[in-house]
């Protein structure tokens, strides 16, 4: 052996070690390589399976939001129906209202028409009662003085002399 020259042998095995690190270097990365590319395959297919799931999601989700959407636009068409029928029910609640207050509003004016022609009449009677008692006096006195009349005539006739046949 040489001053520090590797041997023939030596370099064959030396050689032989390098060869085969380098094959084993091979296997290894081939192995590697054979390892990423499943794991690369495994990925590829959930990735795909992941965005099958995504793209079902979406679809889902925008089943979800049309309804949704049908769902807001039914409930608000709902809400201005109730708002209308709730206005319908307050203006016919407030005619309503009118009309019963109209009512007895005509009522009251009935009622102090009824009064007031009640108290014209009570007037009216207390009026003709005092008329016919007016009439009656001058009834009676008229025919008081119709009667003296006649007795003072009778007296005339009896003084100059010619009775009245009776009457």
């Amino acid at each position: 052996m040489g001053n520090g020259v590797c041997s023939r042998r030596q370099r064959r095995i030396f050689q032989s070690l390098l060869l085969i690190t380098v094959v084993c270097g091979m296997i290894y990365g081939g192995m590697i390589s054979y390892e990423m590319h499943k794991q690369l395959k495994r990925t590829e297919a959930m990735a795909l399976k992941y965005q099958q799931h995504q793209e079902s999601l979406s679809a889902q989700l925008q089943v979800v939001y049309e309804h949704r959407s049908r769902l807001e636009k039914s409930l608000q068409k709902e809400r201005l129906e109730h708002k209308k029928a709730k206005e319908d029910y307050l203006v016919y609640k407030l005619e309503a209202q009118q009309s019963l207050n109209k009512e007895k509003n005509q009522h009251e004016d009935l009622k102090k028409q009824y009064y007031e022609l009640q108290e014209q009449h009570q007037i009216q009677g207390e009026n003709h009662g005092r008329l016919l008692d007016e009439h009656k006096d001058r009834y009676n006195k008229l025919e008081q003085d119709k009667e003296s009349e006649i007795s003072k005539l009778k007296a005339l006739l009896r003084f100059y002399g010619n009775e009245p046949a009776k009457i």
